[in-house]
């Protein structure tokens, strides 16, 4: 950076001011310490303080606002570098987050196809209950209906049998008489 020369008024009086910062900056300090000049002098008044006092006293004054400002720079960096520390915290936290949000995500659509996967299954499943419901009541008709047969078809071999036994008791009643016949002399059949 070229050296910048500004002609500068400060407590009244002229002063050349050379410098490698912009022109406008050794304006503003200049002015800077005219005001605290002009501000010392006015405190100081009473006192009868001399140009040079107030020099010397602006530039203690100067000094400690420096001091101060650099306190509370190094407080800012401080607080920039604890704040950096508690953004990357947050960032990895975010981060945690976001993993745990995708893990919890891929874990909701496994639920939801497998919740899916069930329901398809107990579809199928009562489809094929109400199917064996079906066939149940068929084969309960088709049974009552073979029983129904068996049993009229057993009714008339019972009817038969009862026949064939009312036979055989009249032949038996038959065959007594005639066996009492026989004992009883005649002999003949």
């Amino acid at each position: 950076m070229e050296n910048n020369k500004v002609t500068v008024k400060i407590y009244g009086q002229e002063y050349v001011i050379a410098g490698d910062v912009p022109k406008e900056d050794i304006v503003q300090y200049a002015a800077h310490v005219d005001m605290k000049m002009h501000e010392i002098a006015d405190a100081a008044k009473s006192a009868g303080a001399s140009p040079q006092n107030v020099a010397i006293l602006t530039a203690v004054n100067i000094s400690s606002e420096q001091s101060k400002v650099l306190k509370e720079m190094e407080e800012l960096k401080r607080l920039n570098a604890q704040l950096e520390k508690d953004a990357q915290h947050y960032v990895q936290l975010w981060d945690e987050s976001k993993k745990s949000f995708y893990e919890y995500k891929e874990e909701t659509q496994a639920i939801v196809l497998q919740k899916d996967a069930l329901l398809k299954q107990l579809q199928e499943k009562d489809a094929e209950i109400a199917r064996l419901k079906t066939e149940a009541e068929e084969s309960k008709v088709q049974i009552q209906s073979g029983m129904e047969d068996v049993i009229k078809e057993v009714e008339g071999k019972c009817r038969e049998l009862e026949n064939s036994f009312f036979d055989l008791q009249m032949e038996n009643l038959q065959l007594k008489k005639e066996l009492d016949r026989v004992k009883n002399g005649t002999g003949q059949f």
